[in-house]
């Protein structure tokens, strides 16, 4: 199939299989953007679930603005990529943190290795942080 915008199961799959980093972009205080990797997974409602120390640039970024866009991209022939924008929700709840961090390192790593990454990035200061899609931009096949 020629170039064309994903539909919804398109996206999630995408999303989902292969595991692939997001690029996450958000805004400093004096409005110059920041970009960084980070690893991702969905929660049940479509959300961009990822962890992030309180005190990073994002984590603060974040917290400031409650808005940030995330890339994730194929890139490999014939290419495809999802941009999506949206709203910015974090908690700090250790349960609610070690959970995601076990999840999201067991999808990245391995399942044998998900309570390691739970543990070590399940911890105080670090956040939970959900992007709700306000916007999204997703093709697939762009140079067939």
């Amino acid at each position: 199939m020629p170039y064309h915008a994903m539909d919804e199961a398109e996206l999630r799959a995408f999303l989902r299989d292969p595991v692939r980093p997001a690029v996450l972009a958000t805004t400093r205080a004096d409005g110059r953007p920041h970009a960084a990797p980070v690893w991702y997974d969905l929660d049940d409602g479509g959300a961009i679930v990822f962890n992030t120390g309180v005190n990073t640039v994002k984590g603060r970024n974040l917290r400031r603005t409650g808005r940030a866009a995330v890339v994730v991209h194929d890139d490999r022939p014939p290419y495809s990529f999802v941009v999506i924008t949206g709203t910015a929700t974090w908690s700090d709840d250790l349960d609610e943190v070690r959970t995601w961090a076990a999840r999201i390192g067991g999808r990245y790593m391995g399942a044998d290795r998900a309570e390691e990454y739970g543990a070590r990035n399940g911890v105080p200061g670090e956040l939970v942080v959900r992007v709700t899609p306000t916007h999204v931009v997703a093709e697939a096949e762009v140079a067939d």
